[in-house]
């Protein structure tokens, strides 16, 4: 009697995908909104770990770079221990503004991943410019992020 070995191969998936990394930023904008702050939440990853988050604080610091973004760069580089964002990736619920668009190009970033558009106010509309190896995708759960805008915007409005 001949016996077989049977080989098993157990492929796992990976959970950390941009959109796992996407709703984190989305419950930094849910903090956001909770305190009367335009909704935008920011984390910034190296390695699948999120080292640095935050959301807009413009109204409850009283500060215009107040940014989630700016947040997050400051926080990350704080634990890192230096200036430059290599091998780092933000997750943004909304397109960056030419200002923060300008502090990611300094610190060099390797990657951002944002949901919603701004029409208006966006640093691709702007022109503004990244830098050279940072890459972009665009619209990781946009339908969300933008809805979160226009609520908050109907609420104001009421």
């Amino acid at each position: 009697m001949k016996i077989v070995a049977k080989q098993y191969f157990c492929f796992m998936i990976n959970p950390f995908t941009d959109e796992y990394f996407m709703k984190k930023a989305l419950n930094e904008a849910e903090m956001a909104f909770e305190k009367g702050e335009i909704p935008v939440g920011a984390v910034i990853v190296v390695n699948n770990i999120i080292i640095a988050r935050s959301h807009n604080l413009t109204e409850m610091l009283n500060d215009v770079t107040a940014h989630a973004e700016m947040q997050t760069i400051t926080a990350a580089a704080n634990y890192l221990g230096g200036k430059y964002l290599k091998d780092c990736t933000l997750y943004v619920t909304l397109e960056p503004c030419q200002m923060c668009a300008g502090a990611l190009y300094w610190s060099q970033i390797s990657k951002i991943v944002y949901g919603a558009t701004d029409l208006q106010r966006g640093f691709e509309k702007m022109g503004t410019q990244l830098h050279p190896k940072t890459t972009v995708v665009r619209g990781v759960l946009a339908d969300e992020a933008a809805e979160l805008m226009k609520r908050f915007f109907a609420e104001r409005r009421k």
